[in-house]
């Protein structure tokens, strides 16, 4: 799985931006924001032994991978919930579940739904936007 995101000049900074992820940083240089987008989006998760890579595209492009897709998706679905401002028992309430754990799982990340329950949870957590999800060679 992997996150799209953008570097651009921005004065005497260039600033990354992960929108999936409602994140951003910068450094001095390109290279150094990609480094820093690299630290942020470790310093989000928190863990042990979680690492991303981040993969310079085309035009200021870039995609950040990692192979603990668990933690990814627990990622995206925690800081798409904060940008709504909303609990968990509020998605809870949403999903139509009793138990705000019942969703939590996700976000934790120890449970890894399917694409259906994905499309679910994202419309929970995130009901006014849409996310197009695409494969890449």
């Amino acid at each position: 799985m992997r996150f799209q995101g953008k570097v651009y000049k921005d004065g005497k900074f260039w600033l990354a931006e992960i929108p999936m992820l409602d994140a951003m940083t910068q450094g001095y240089t390109k290279k150094e924001a990609c480094v820093m987008v690299k630290d942020l989006i470790e310093t989000l998760v928190n863990r042990p032994e979680f690492s991303v890579e981040v993969h310079p595209i085309k035009r200021g492009a870039f995609e950040v991978s990692s192979s603990d897709t668990r933690v990814m998706i627990s990622l995206m679905l925690r800081r798409q919930r904060e940008k709504s401002g909303l609990s968990l028992s509020e998605v809870a309430q949403r999903l139509g579940v009793q138990s705000r754990n019942a969703y939590a799982r996700y976000e934790q990340g120890t449970s890894v739904p399917t694409l259906e329950k994905f499309d679910q949870l994202l419309k929970a957590v995130s009901p006014d936007s849409d996310f197009v999800m695409y494969q890449t060679q």
